[in-house]
């Protein structure tokens, strides 16, 4: 084993001296990967490195949507990577059973622990039913729409007025992100940080889910020793993630002792106390057998889920609209059309079923969904051997990379206009909402593991979009450059650079 562990430490300046060659050789016109004799695809990989989810992209549309990667010697990194459809809906649902999330996934997202992200199994059922009982209480809704239009009257609304007042530019992704950090923890933790605030306070908690969702990704592309290797001298994405984990830790654990609290809130709907009652009712598996350490697994992976859809969404939501005017005089039609809100009439609060009449804004956000989707891609192997629908053999335990982030940009699956931000291709001929099978539309999953909390992110952007559009101009910086991290999570590697005006709407 140390053998092959110094071996693979050797690829990393061999591969450099091969990006060097590649560089001054003729330009390939492919972009396919060349399979090099020890370094495998990997040279390649390292090359596009700044620029992963494209280069992924590049290489699936050249392959048909589906591509046999072949990692270096002695690394165990060969994997079939997939946008086709028919493969995501083969993986996801058809034969969900034989794909469980699986030992070599809970290595790479060991952070989330025993967090619905990683469970399998009975853990996972656990997890989604104890969920599923409490957001399907019939006052469930009620209290979220309260819970929302407190933090953006709060919240939001003060912030955004104090940059409109100093007229300097800011980062609206940062304000996003603050905004649904804080709703998620008020769901889960029953605590508001308050990272929303007028003096932007610096939230260690906050801050770290960024670096962390940026050493994911990497943990992908480089082989499983280095990154154990880096991981031990604690240094560069592995100590950003070490610190990240502190970071968590820090914030959650105080907020889940298994002991306090376990009295039932006014308003019943407080995730983590829902938890502990579950875990104290039932005999649960965790790897730990720690309950304060299951509870901060769990917390952890729903405020992964809370804040990163959301905010990521509307982030690339209003640049899309600052790149597609037209679009958003559209939005601001319908606001005043569906919910009677006229220029001389001030804003009212609207309630989740009104939400539910903006469907050109639903169009919208499924769009910025459909582009960017929150989660690049999903990590399965399969328990026994497979064929999937394009014919490809996937051998026990063997990496299938399904490759959200490229199915929105292939012209297979959406055609020719699959680049165009074109919220009417959401809107059906009756004028309802047209649905698209969510092997195609893979922004919140599919099949079994279909993200429970879809109807929840939709009502909550819908409000603070609305609230956005409706009352303030987003002008994006001149000059500020806008391109998807590096990361699982696809948000904006430079955030997104904004000054706001005020509307004429009183």
């Amino acid at each position: 084993m140390a053998l092959y562990a110094y071996l693979e430490i050797l690829l990393i300046p061999i591969s450099v001296i091969f990006l060097y060659f590649l560089t001054i050789r003729t330009q390939k016109k492919s972009s396919v990967p060349t399979n090099w004799p020890v370094l495998g695809m990997l040279p390649a990989v390292l090359q596009n490195s700044h620029r992963i989810h494209e280069y992924a992209t590049e290489v699936l549309t050249e392959s048909n949507g589906t591509f046999e990667f072949k990692g270096p010697w002695f690394s165990n990194m060969d994997m079939l990577v997939t946008s086709d459809p028919a493969n995501i809906h083969h993986v996801l649902s058809k034969n969900f059973s034989n794909y469980p999330k699986g030992p070599e996934f809970r290595k790479i997202f060991q952070i989330l622990g025993d967090g619905i992200f990683n469970a399998d199994f009975e853990l996972w059922e656990f997890h989604r039913k104890t969920t599923l009982s409490l957001t399907t209480q019939p006052n469930f809704y009620g209290f979220l729409e309260k819970s929302i239009w407190a933090k953006i009257e709060k919240g939001l609304i003060p912030v955004l007025e104090r940059f409109l007042e100093t007229g300097v530019e800011f980062d609206l992704q940062d304000v996003f992100q603050r905004f649904t950090f804080d709703s998620i923890c008020k769901l889960v933790l029953d605590y508001d940080p308050q990272s929303l605030s007028i003096d932007l306070p610096c939230i260690p908690c906050e801050k770290a889910f960024n670096g962390a969702v940026e050493a994911l990704l990497h943990r992908h592309i480089l082989p499983e020793r280095i990154w154990k290797l880096l991981k031990w001298l604690q240094i560069g994405k592995e100590k950003t993630l070490m610190k990240a984990w502190k970071s968590f830790d820090e914030f959650i654990y105080p907020r889940v002792s298994i002991n306090d609290g376990l009295e039932k809130d006014d308003n019943g709907f407080n995730l983590l106390k829902s938890f502990k009652r579950k875990y104290k009712e039932r005999d649960i598996y965790s790897s730990s057998g720690d309950s304060r350490e299951f509870l901060r697994d769990t917390s952890l992976g729903l405020m992964f889920a809370g804040r990163d859809t959301t905010s990521t969404c509307l982030s690339w939501l209003f640049w899309l609209l600052a790149a597609n005017p037209s679009a958003e005089m559209k939005i601001r039609r319908e606001i005043e059309d569906e919910l009677h809100e006229k220029k001389d009439k001030k804003w009212r609060i609207f309630s989740v079923e009104e939400s539910k009449k903006l469907k050109y804004l639903h169009g919208a956000l499924c769009e910025s969904l459909r582009l960017f989707p929150p989660l690049a891609l999903e990590h399965k192997a399969p328990i026994r051997p497979d064929v999937l629908p394009t014919g490809n053999h996937v051998p026990e335990n063997k990496v299938v990379l399904l490759c959200f982030y490229s199915m929105g940009r292939m012209e297979m699956i959406w055609g020719e206009d699959c680049l165009d931000f074109k919220p009417e291709r959401w809107i059906s001929e009756c004028g309802g909402i047209e649905h698209q099978p969510s092997f195609k539309f893979t922004a919140f999953n599919a099949g079994p593991r279909t993200c429970i909390g879809k109807e929840m992110a939709f009502i909550q952007m819908k409000m603070v979009a609305a609230t956005v559009i409706y009352h303030y101009n987003i002008e994006v910086v001149k000059g500020h450059k806008v391109s998807p991290s590096d990361s699982i999570i696809i948000q904006m590697k430079h955030g997104l650079r904004v000054k706001l005006s005020k509307r004429n709407v009183y």
